[in-house]
């Protein structure tokens, strides 16, 4: 039997192409007024922006991958599912409260840092222990969620600095929307495999 169907394999291969060629599209359209090292996502997202369109679809589609996947990943831990499904809302709400074209956005900025936290969090919370898939045991799990935290304070340290802001966030989101598929194609190779997971004992 198969832990996770077939069908999350496309839902979490989809979010990381989606995201990244969005933003890839949307800064083209900016042209070389936007510089990609320290300017961030958000700003190709903000209103006026030549690629909002561009940007805002990407988040609205990586928000509905992520709330598919958590949807399908039934092998994960339900605390885990439920941060990736929040994850993935919160890439919803980001894409419908865009910043102005100048200035920045308290609700914006909340809602992103919320997203970060929760994609950051969700690998160590879906982890499970015993015979389960290698991208769910505990410590490729908390190593997931380590390089995420230090990215997303990465971020911060380069926003406050005025440094390559956009890098840091680039690295961060990447992983964020890569790291759903390799706990899916780690999921399915362990069901093609023939491994057996029992599940927990009910004492």
């Amino acid at each position: 039997m198969l832990l996770v169907p077939r069908w999350v394999l496309l839902s979490s291969g989809c979010a990381p192409v989606l995201l990244i060629s969005g933003w890839m599209i949307a800064a083209s359209l900016e042209g070389p007024a936007y510089d990609p090292a320290t300017q961030t996502i958000s700003v190709l997202a903000a209103y006026g922006a030549a690629g909002s369109w561009v940007m805002t679809g990407a988040l609205l589609a990586l928000g509905a991958c992520h709330l598919l996947t958590a949807w399908g990943l039934r092998a994960a831990a339900t605390a885990g599912r439920v941060a990736l499904a929040g994850g993935g809302l919160a890439a919803l709400v980001v894409a419908l409260l865009p910043v102005p074209s100048s200035g920045g956005s308290l609700r914006h900025g909340s809602v992103a840092a919320v997203g970060f936290a929760l994609l950051a969090l969700w690998p160590v919370l879906a982890a499970a222990g015993g015979t389960a898939p290698w991208a769910l045991r505990p410590a490729p799990s908390a190593m997931a969620t380590a390089l995420m935290v230090a990215g997303a304070a990465w971020f911060l340290v380069e926003v406050h600095r005025d440094g390559p802001a956009g890098v840091a966030e680039r690295v961060v989101t990447a992983l964020q929307s890569v790291w759903p598929f390799v706990v899916v194609t780690s999921c399915l190779r362990h069901s093609g495999d023939g491994a057996r997971w029992p599940a927990p004992r009910q004492d």
